[in-house]
């Protein structure tokens, strides 16, 4: 089938940024961020590129939610009037892709020659900035936690679980369990894979960290590397105190040969997909799997005739550990290759629904000096949006626009969802339970995730002074997942969960 250079799509121009101001007042806000990595994303393709942009999409940041949306004000500070703007709904970091594949669409459909897309965060000096004003509740302040989106109160916020940092660990220690793996195999896995991503970053000049670390560094809780929620470190989690921008532009064919950009700095783009899991986390009918991450990867792999054997290069998304942890196991990805051409987001660097714009400008890279494949697995919320694309420096032979919604295919293999029981007391089974560590190592609180006899979902909270329930949690001498407990009622709203 012969294709139209017209309606072929093509990245022709990466650009990325990390600011490191001496003052925090020096630094550059989300804009200015933003505003650079297009800059340097023209200078890498060709000149005139964004003057003639008929798109720009945006990323929504959450570090300076005063500025948002930012389209107008990074129009304004690029001197540009594209005539589509957009930006994500959300922060979620599958952000990027969707991003990428809809730029793709808009050239396929003839909407479009040249789309830029970009994203930033400036958390690093946000908080800084933040810790500089007094503040009458004595709390250190958190762009994290404090983010608009963030600010809502719920039976599963009461027991713990706000954060994604507070969910995506019960998804860790169910997988586990799931894959009979120990607690000393599973961290195992974890830390060798974290490894990789550390020996990626120490190459790579866009990175933010770019010191190796040795695995028993990453997974052992010190002085340097509290725990967050176990069995997570710090080490093990997404790095969100950084500035950075990334951004890309997308042209089709036809235009990057009229601007005469070399054919071997084009990189071609294939079929991608995308599926995802309820938004509220304890819908879920399993913490083990994800319905929604696999039928985006399969998906993809299928839509493109390729295997995990074919891909020179992968970047599947790394905010915590059990995100890659399943994801190599749908694309059967081996353990001891990188998942990473950016560095991860512990040490690359985690800027919010941003950091897949770096995964992008750094697989633009990489496919330019050697060549070959490489396919972008995103993920985003609460292990809910899953989005996979392929990148060649060959042509793909796809055509665009495509439809990338596989909603329905991840929805039909989805298990029976538990119904939740709020008000439960009495015998339960775990179904998965993470704990919860205040700045100081000391325990805040454990959350159960527990079955009734009637299989309905419930939570429970276990109480900091209960050690030997938290004992029982964390030890790793006994796989907790499955084993049988007591839910009593607790102190306030609350009910208590204890082991045996």
């Amino acid at each position: 089938m012969h294709l139209n250079p017209e309606r072929i799509p093509v990245i022709v121009g990466v650009g990325q940024v990390n600011d490191r101001p001496d003052q925090p007042g020096d630094g550059l806000d989300p804009v200015g961020l933003m505003a650079e990595a297009l800059r340097r994303a023209e200078r890498d393709g060709a000149a005139g590129l964004l003057s003639d942009c008929d798109s720009l999409a945006v990323v929504t940041q959450i570090g300076w939610p005063q500025l948002n949306p930012v389209e107008d004000a990074l129009c304004a500070a690029l001197a540009i009037a594209p005539a589509h703007r957009d930006h994500t709904p959300g922060p979620n970091g599958d952000g990027p892709i969707k991003l990428l594949h809809d730029a793709a669409n808009r050239i396929g459909a003839g909407e479009a020659a040249i789309c830029a897309v970009v994203g930033g965060e400036a958390l690093r000096t946000a908080g800084q900035l933040a810790a500089l004003k007094p503040r009458t509740d004595g709390a250190k302040p958190n762009a994290l936690r404090d983010a608009p989106h963030r600010k809502k109160a719920g039976y599963a916020q009461n027991y713990g679980l706000t954060l994604p940092v507070d969910v995506y660990p019960l998804y860790e220690n169910a997988a586990r369990s799931s894959w009979g793996q120990s607690l000393a195999e599973g961290q195992a896995e974890s830390g060798a894979l974290w490894v990789g991503m550390s020996r990626v970053a120490s190459t790579n000049a866009h990175a933010w960290l770019n010191e190796e670390r040795a695995a028993e560094e990453v997974v052992t809780p010190s002085e340097r590397n509290r725990p967050i929620a176990f069995p997570y470190t710090k080490f093990q989690v997404a790095n969100s105190s950084v500035n950075q921008g990334a951004g890309f532009i997308v042209a089709s064919l036809a235009e990057a040969r009229r601007r005469g950009i070399a054919e071997e700095r084009l990189i071609h783009i294939g079929h991608g997909a995308a599926a995802h899991e309820d938004a509220d986390f304890l819908k879920r009918d399993t913490y083990a799997a994800s319905p929604g991450m696999a039928v985006s990867i399969e998906r993809t792999l299928e839509l493109n005739d390729v295997t995990a054997a074919d891909l020179d290069h992968v970047e599947l998304y790394s905010c915590f550990p059990c995100v890659p942890k399943m994801a190599r196991r749908v694309l059967d990805w081996p353990a001891d290759r990188p998942i990473t051409v950016f560095g991860g987001l512990t040490f690359g660097g985690g800027p919010i629904g941003n950091y897949m714009s770096h995964a992008v400008a750094s697989m633009v890279e990489r496919l330019r000096e050697n060549g070959g494949k490489g396919l972008l697995f995103a993920n985003g919320g609460y292990a809910t949006h899953n989005h996979t694309i392929l990148l060649s420096s060959q042509p793909t032979g796809a055509s665009f626009p495509q439809d990338y919604d596989y909603q329905a295919e991840a929805d039909a293999r989805r298990g029976p969802i538990p119904s939740l029981d709020e008000e439960y007391v009495g015998p339960v089974r775990i179904e998965t339970y993470t704990v919860h560590y205040r700045r100081d190592g000391t325990v805040r609180m454990g959350t159960v995730v527990a079955l009734t006899p009637a299989g309905e979902r419930t939570l429970a909270a276990v109480p900091a002074n209960d050690r030997a329930t938290l004992d029982f949690l964390s030890n790793g001498r006994r796989d907790p997942v499955g084993s049988d407990g007591l839910i009593e009622a607790g102190d306030g709203d609350l009910r208590h969960f204890r082991a045996g």
